[in-house]
């Protein structure tokens, strides 16, 4: 591929010249790393088995069967429909019908109709493993930097590299460069990447009737410990049964780990200090700053700042008087929709930060078995290239779930189309919604421009050596992880529990793995 040799000198590259830049900048939204802008949940790392071994042979002839299949609806002239797993909240009721009404689209301009499948946020990990280690059929994927890697090691995306500039140019050319170059694995191309708010810059909100009516002066909020003295004084003015910051299993403390690089590896106990000169690879849980923030979320959940359910339950609450997400500065007014709430104040605490992982944190990938490959690659060029079918796919069917103004933003009718923006292609083809920003994607270019570098920007671990270790820490994690980052539980004690079992499960090994790749890759 002509692009896949850029990613060292990208890295070393953009790493000197913004230097200046990250140094300035001090601060994600999702579960438990980073997020996207239009919405503040995102897939955690899997932790399931990656031994598919054992299947192969009835996956196999399963397969088999499947391209006879296919074959013979190919001789009669039959439409294809590919099927597209993606991530997502509750379809209602008429979704597939929907998705029928934009495949009659799909079939008038590239032949193929689409099949869209969601899992749920809290499914979507072991849905995808499953998918994966059972050889089931699929044509695309959504897929992110929690999964990227042991799927692509697994085997189970095809090496579009040449085949995503013969079949599909446009959408080559589109994407930029360094997105390309974020999301090679082995020098090679297995996903496309979602050219939006590829840049990470986090935002904090706060509800403005309560900004208003306790004083508060939103040119303090920096970081998470300069809204201690807001929250608390929120909630003694509200009462007990107030809860200034909601957190669910969906959406933990979103940005923990904004300030380390997670190489692109799924494991959210490792990374290397974005500002890192060494690029020294550590355990995250063991950093002052880390503990400090997971010391504070414990407060809040203890005095009842946080609800006291945020660690079992799972679904999202409405109204709530704070957020934090991944976006860019009018991006609020699409939380303000989101949440029901009439004026969000918000104010940037982190970024614009460019890393492997910000790049790979939105994709979608061809499956190897995909009798389709050139077709699911067409697909994700009209989406990257077709504002008709990007609006359809970001809001659903017209006159049903939205209709265009005079302006020709996008008015929604229904609050449940549920199909997440920024899984599925660009943002800078897709219509702006009534009363926001005509400028937002030229803000959202703008930060891309403006980002500084991880000093990690280019690198992604290579776990192919390591996957046991990593599917063993992962889920050593997966046991913590919605208490630690819900402040449920005393990292005091918490803290080196997790840790010893995430050294017993492998992490040392994983660092030091990580490590000798970085010394290797950087030299």
């Amino acid at each position: 591929m002509k692009k896949k040799s850029l990613s060292k000198l990208l890295a070393l590259g953009m790493a000197a010249v913004m230097t200046a830049g990250m140094l300035a900048g001090c601060g994600n939204s999702g579960s438990d790393g980073s997020t996207t802008g239009d919405d503040a949940s995102k897939p955690a790392a899997d932790s399931g088995s990656t031994d598919a071994g054992a299947d192969s042979e009835s996956a196999d002839a399963s397969d088999a069967a499947d391209n006879k299949t296919e074959d013979a609806s190919q001789a009669s002239g039959e439409v294809p429909t590919l099927i597209w797993w993606t991530v997502g909240g509750t379809p209602a009721d008429d979704f597939d019908e929907a998705i029928a009404q934009i495949s009659d689209y799909t079939e008038e301009k590239i032949g193929v109709r689409i099949d869209v499948k969601i899992a749920g946020w809290n499914d979507y990990d072991s849905k995808m493993n499953t998918i994966v280690n059972a050889g089931e059929y699929f044509d695309i994927m959504f897929t992110n930097n929690t999964n990227y890697s042991k799927f692509v090691n697994l085997g189970a995306f095809e090496n579009i590299s040449d085949l995503v500039q013969s079949a599909t140019p446009e959408l080559y050319s589109f994407v930029p460069e360094k997105l390309w170059s974020g999301v090679q694995i082995h020098g090679n191309v297995y996903a496309v990447p979602t050219y939006k708010d590829s840049s990470l810059t986090q935002f904090y909100y706060f509800d403005d009737q309560y900004v208003q009516k306790y004083n508060i002066d939103m040119g303090t909020v920096k970081d998470m410990a300069s809204i201690d003295p807001i929250v608390r004084t929120i909630k003694e003015g509200e009462g007990k049964s107030f809860y200034p910051l909601k957190l669910n299993q969906g959406a933990l403390w979103n940005g923990f780990f904004n300030e380390y690089d997670g190489l692109a590896s799924g494991i959210q106990a490792i990374g290397v200090k974005i500002d890192d000169a060494e690029r020294k690879v550590v355990c995250t849980l063991e950093q002052e700053d880390i503990l400090a923030n997971l010391e504070l979320l414990h407060s809040w959940y203890s005095d009842g700042i946080i609800n006291p359910d945020a660690n079992v339950v799972s679904e999202d609450s409405k109204g709530n008087a704070f957020g934090n997400a991944q976006g860019w500065p009018s991006a609020v007014a699409q939380w303000q929709v989101l949440q029901g709430v009439e004026k969000y104040d918000a104010v940037k605490v982190f970024g614009p930060l460019y890393t492997t992982e910000t790049i790979q944190g939105s994709m979608n990938a061809i499956s190897v078995n995909s009798n389709y490959k050139e077709e699911a690659l067409k697909v994700l060029e009209l989406m990257n290239t077709d504002s008709k079918f990007r609006d359809m796919c970001a809001f659903g069917v017209e006159g049903n779930h939205f209709e265009y103004l005079e302006d020709g933003t996008v008015k929604r009718l229904r609050d449940d189309w549920t199909w997440p923006a920024y899984t599925q292609g660009t943002f800078f083809v897709m219509s702006n919604q009534e009363g926001a920003d005509p400028n937002q994607w030229d803000e959202v270019k703008k930060q891309n421009e403006e980002a500084a570098a991880s000093t990690c920007l280019g690198f992604a671990l290579d776990v192919t050596n390591i996957q046991n270790e990593v599917s063993n820490v992962n889920t050593v994690w997966d046991k913590y992880k919605y208490d630690m980052l819900t402040g449920a539980s005393d990292p005091a004690t918490a803290v080196p529990k997790c840790v010893e079992e995430l050294k017993a499960a492998g992490l040392d090994t994983i660092i030091a793995e990580a490590q000798k790749q970085i010394d290797e890759f950087f030299k």
